[in-house]
């Protein structure tokens, strides 16, 4: 488990790690650090199909993303980093992969208040990155501007559902942070974005993402818990 590690005024900005020989637990604390010496707040892991396993976070004061790759044990860092949309200000990064192209949702930075989500793509989980546009689909403009109120976590798979995918996302209450509440809404790879790309990349009309707002919504009757489980490691 990676986890980030802060104090009350987010001047620690580190990493944690703890191991298990279960996901519930009970977990053993190793260690918590700067990952390649830099501040690290928000922060995900991806694991490619090659095994090969990431760290980004943000940094130098949330300016930037850094993009690490992970040792073969998963327990440390390789002495390899790449800084991506350096100057851009993003957080909460969530990524996923499909077709063979590397995906990040991320976020703006504006505390607790929700903000516009970007979506950017990769050839290489290394980059360069290139920026998609607000992949926020439906709703009024304020809940386009706002990711829906929320502010993007993590991307979730859904096995035999193509170019579907769940984007997952925290609805915070500032004033009561215990009662924060959450958005999962579908994500779909299927063509326009919100806003104009920054950069075709000669990226297939595919490659698109796109995140729809329902007020209601269920996973499509095609796909169910066993067509899930199927496709895990038991």
């Amino acid at each position: 488990m990676w986890m980030h590690v802060d104090n009350a005024n987010y001047s620690k900005a580190s990493v944690g790690v703890a191991v298990s020989p279960s996901p519930v637990g009970p977990f053993i604390y190793l260690y918590s650090g700067r990952p390649h010496g830099f501040e690290s707040r928000d922060m995900t892991l991806f694991k490619d199909d090659d095994g090969e396993a990431y760290l980004v976070y943000s940094s130098v004061e949330n300016s930037e993303l850094h993009i690490g790759i992970l040792t073969d044990d998963y327990l440390n860092l390789k002495g390899i980093m790449r800084r991506t949309m350096v100057g851009m200000h993003r957080e909460a990064p969530a990524v996923f992969k499909h077709r063979g192209l590397y995906y990040l949702i991320t976020s703006g930075c504006t505390g607790w208040a929700p903000n516009a989500a970007l979506a950017h793509s990769a050839e290489s989980m290394m980059g360069p990155w290139v920026t998609l546009g607000n992949p926020c689909m439906g709703g009024n403009q304020e809940s386009r501007q706002t990711t829906f109120f929320s502010q993007g976590t993590f991307v979730l798979p859904l096995p035999g559902l193509q170019d579907l995918f769940l984007f997952m996302a925290d609805r915070w209450n500032s004033h009561d942070l215990k009662d924060s509440r959450y958005v999962w809404l579908p994500l779909t790879m299927d063509g326009p974005v919100d806003e104009p790309l920054e950069d075709d990349f000669e990226f297939p009309l595919w490659s698109r993402v796109s995140i729809h707002w329902h007020r209601r919504w269920a996973l499509p009757s095609a796909w169910n818990s066993s067509s899930f489980r199927s496709n895990q490691v038991e």
